[in-house]
């Protein structure tokens, strides 16, 4: 997602995060136009190659900025973020086409411990829950922790989905899990406290290649079942996008 399909201007609240990061959030009725906005700015600062800047991470509304204090300053930053926004509204940038990916699931089971919890709290069948979780085309919103985990908008569930009272000490790489209005896939085994549905046999970070996972923001994804007994035909397999 880039400038160039901002509909709606945001305006930004910039907050100082401790000695060398800004926190840029911006304001507007539309969540398409904040994400968008905070993507086109964190790359934009990605490639303006100005000094001190060694950062920015951009989230679903909002945009980390990181700096080296020796060498600039909070205020200049600042500048340097307000300037990005204006050229971004002059200009605009092209748009990436996202790339898709298809990602095949075994749901339930000792794959997906949550899934009969899920489905009796938004009072549906299991099958509806994996209807609804299949139903839908996701758009990669950020990457987060653990490594790389693409956090996307949850399927279309009649409530959010509450998060363990009692989080896992560990959830396996590949773990296919919602919580709130979230979705997301671990790329890596480790703690969680998110409901797990089931289980991508798909590795989807190798620490091997560069970049570590194959997707970036603005992605898009959608979810398939397949049957316990498949689960060994893609195991050792590299998540890789649709030619």
């Amino acid at each position: 997602m880039t400038a160039a399909a901002i509909t709606v201007r945001p305006t930004l609240d910039i907050h100082e995060s401790g000695d060398g990061a800004l926190r840029v959030v911006a304001q507007s009725g539309d969540a398409e136009a904040n994400w968008a906005t905070v993507h086109s700015l964190a790359d934009w600062l990605a490639t303006a190659g100005i000094e001190g800047i060694h950062g920015a991470v951009p989230t679903y509304d909002s945009v980390l900025v990181e700096f080296d204090p020796y060498l600039t300053s909070a205020r200049q930053v600042r500048a340097f973020v307000l300037l990005g926004m204006r050229q971004l509204e002059l200009t605009g940038t092209a748009a990436r086409k996202p790339r898709r990916f298809e990602v095949p699931v075994v749901y339930g089971g000792a794959y997906g411990p949550d899934l009969e919890r899920v489905a009796e709290h938004q009072g549906l069948d299991v099958k509806e829950v994996i209807a609804r979780h299949t139903a839908k085309t996701y758009v990669i919103r950020c990457l987060g922790a653990p490594a790389g985990s693409p956090m996307m908008d949850g399927p279309d569930f009649p409530v959010p989905v509450p998060r363990l009272k009692d989080p896992r000490l560990s959830v396996p790489a590949g773990a296919v899990s919602v919580a709130g209005r979230q979705a997301v896939i671990a790329p890596a085994t480790a703690p969680g406290g998110w409901c797990v549905l089931g289980q991508t046999p798909l590795s989807v970070l190798d620490v091997s290649r560069q970049p570590l996972v194959p997707y970036v923001p603005g992605d898009e994804l959608r979810f398939y079942q397949i049957p316990a007994e498949d689960f060994e035909n893609f195991a050792g397999k590299f998540l890789e996008a649709r030619p």
